[in-house]
């Protein structure tokens, strides 16, 4: 059987493309489920199952894994006093999918092969908005990435144009050791497949790596924590708004999608009880478009130890932090310094959307509670020999970022369209081109560039590079951006248009934002300030060992790989660009 070959390196997503279903339409009847009428903190937080992406052969060798994966249309508990959910889930079989679906944990290095199967109904349960350009049937595919074309109905009845063959996906595992995640990528669906339960967590380790460092580990004291908000109907149902903010362009589609109930690994509001000692918490945003703005109560400090899938080279230490929509904050978490409490509130005050208008002051909401209980005896009683090092990875280990290796310097414009009357959006743009439109960024394997990224827009995007990791070099606010935009717009230009309406003037003066150190680092998702140009330096080659110039891969072969806003509803509404690797 022919495997069809994914990037584990330099991935956020171990991209899953399917198309759930294009026939059907929620139904937005019942009443809307007040949250307040929901207690907090009386689920425990679950621990996903885990699934191992590796074997283990005799004399203890590691050997490639061989995983079966299926989507399904099952129900799921959200909390104690709320009525099972309808949901898409991943599992083994449909009596053992949840939601978040299982974490795939793999080693460095060893291939881990995944066999996705698609048992979905032909009909959504969630509304879609079929004049998004959206999965439609069609007649392959990098050997290295998903493609939001390259989905696929259950038996395979209908696939996307840009899908292949119906064999096991292939992760090489072969990057620095850190987080990712797995969700569905079909084109115009994906908000309401991720909405519907279709995202999981995926952990590289690499114990030769790792063991030094002695951060806290094994399953109690090392967490995934995956957050997301939902709004349900009073009968349990999700709620999903059908009538668009532009009904007459587009029925359903609205610009972002915030739900009032705060769900952690599946349960709302959940609790977790915990040691006064320290533990490991890898926390994925999985929301559509919210941010969360996370602190702990009693001034309790996180420490940063890796941002998305790559460890920082020390650790940062920080009372609150901003999670947008697909980063992951791996931070540790030490409630020995919690004092006499006995609980502490994991809680967020970020606006929504975010950053909300200049003035705004965001309503401070929980999002979990951990019980601090020293008298359990079913929690472990060991003492806790775990620590932070000064250091996390040596000066040699990865590729230190130097804006000389550059070879060119594209100029990527974000533009929000509305219309006219109403100045409600339509549509989003990056470059000033659709997602069908043909391929303009075709970097070099082997290769850095400069990505100068204009926000013309009054949101904050974080932006995903398929493939690559970048690091942010600086920050400007631009001043008279209307003026900017405007220009930029009549011209119909995308970023290479810049120039020519005065670009360099509208920077200067503009105010220098400063990177927060737990983000200066290699990452996968960067948060581009509304009225800013942010520069990237982006990665086309592997991190480690530092002169890696190639990938263990045919980069070049297929459609490509796409760049794209990670709030999920301007990726649908096409804020995102395919992308052409070439050797």
């Amino acid at each position: 059987m022919e495997k069809r070959r994914f990037l584990g390196v330099c991935l956020l997503v171990a991209v899953l493309v399917l198309r759930a279903a294009v026939l059907g339409r929620g139904d937005d009847g019942g009443r809307l489920l007040d949250p307040g009428k929901l207690e907090m903190f009386v689920d425990e937080l679950p621990d996903m199952p885990r699934m191992r992406g590796y074997g283990v052969a005799e004399g203890g060798k590691l050997v490639a894994g061989n995983l079966t994966i299926g989507m399904y249309e099952t129900m799921w508990k959200f909390h104690r006093d709320l009525p099972a959910t309808r949901v898409f889930a991943y599992g083994t079989s449909k009596e053992t999918a949840t939601v978040p679906g299982p974490t795939i944990e793999a080693m460095q290095g060893v291939p881990t092969y995944v066999t996705w199967t698609n048992h979905l109904p032909p009909r959504h349960f969630l509304p879609w908005d079929p004049t998004l350009t959206a999965a439609a049937p069609g007649s392959g595919h990098s050997g290295s990435d998903g493609h939001s074309l390259a989905w696929f109905t259950a038996g395979f009845a209908a696939t996307g144009p840009r899908f292949s063959s119906p064999a096991a996906y292939e992760y090489p595992n072969q990057q620095p050791p850190g987080n990712l995640w797995y969700h569905d990528h079909a084109m115009g669906l994906t908000r309401v497949n991720i909405l519907a339960g279709l995202l999981g967590a995926y952990r590289v380790a690499s114990p030769a790596e790792e063991a030094a460092l002695n951060l806290p580990s094994g399953e109690a004291f090392d967490r995934n924590l995956v957050l997301f908000d939902r709004d349900f109907l009073a009968d349990g149902s999700l709620f999903m708004n059908r009538t668009g903010n532009n009904p007459s362009v587009h029925p359903q589609w609205q610009p972002e999608y915030f739900g009032a109930v705060v769900v952690a690994n599946g349960k709302a509001w959940p609790y977790l009880r915990v040691r006064r000692r320290r533990y490991r918490l890898r926390i994925l945003n999985a929301s559509n478009a919210r941010f969360f703005r996370l602190s702990l109560s009693g001034g309790l400090r996180f420490v940063h130890v890796a941002s998305d899938s790559v460890y920082l080279a020390r650790p940062v230490p920080t009372r609150a932090f901003l999670l947008a929509p697909s980063e992951i904050a791996d931070v540790v978490v030490d409630f020995a310094e919690s004092g006499n409490a006995t609980a502490i509130v994991l809680r967020s005050d970020a606006p929504a959307p975010y950053p909300g208008d200049p003035g705004d002051k965001a309503e401070t909401v929980p999002v979990m509670k951990f019980v601090i209980d020293d008298d359990d005896d079913a929690l472990s009683t060991e003492p806790d020999t775990s620590s932070v090092p000064a250091r996390l990875t040596s000066p040699s280990q990865y590729a230190k970022p130097d804006a000389r290796e550059a070879v060119l310097t594209r100029r990527i414009a974000m533009y929000e369209y509305t219309k006219e009357g109403t100045d409600e959006p339509t549509h989003l743009y990056l470059n000033a081109r659709s997602y069908m439109d043909p391929v303009t960024e075709t970097p070099r394997e082997g290769t850095s560039e400069l990505w100068d990224v204009i926000n013309l827009t009054d949101d904050n995007h974080p932006l995903h590079v398929h493939l690559a990791l970048f690091v942010a070099l600086e920050q400007r606010s631009l001043r008279d951006v209307d003026d900017l935009k405007e220009c930029m717009m009549a011209r119909g230009s995308g970023g290479g248009g810049a120039d020519a309406c005065g670009l360099e003037r509208h920077l200067a003066g503009g105010r220098k934002h400063v990177v927060p150190k737990q983000e200066r680092g290699w990452k996968n998702v960067f948060k581009v300030r509304p009225g800013t140009v942010t520069r990237l330096l982006v990665r086309f080659r592997p991190l480690s060992p530092p002169d890696s110039r190639r990938f263990p891969f045919d980069v070049a072969a297929g459609p490509g790989y796409v760049y794209h806003c990670h709030i999920l509803d301007h990726e649908d509404n096409e804020m995102m660009r395919p992308m052409k690797i070439v050797r």
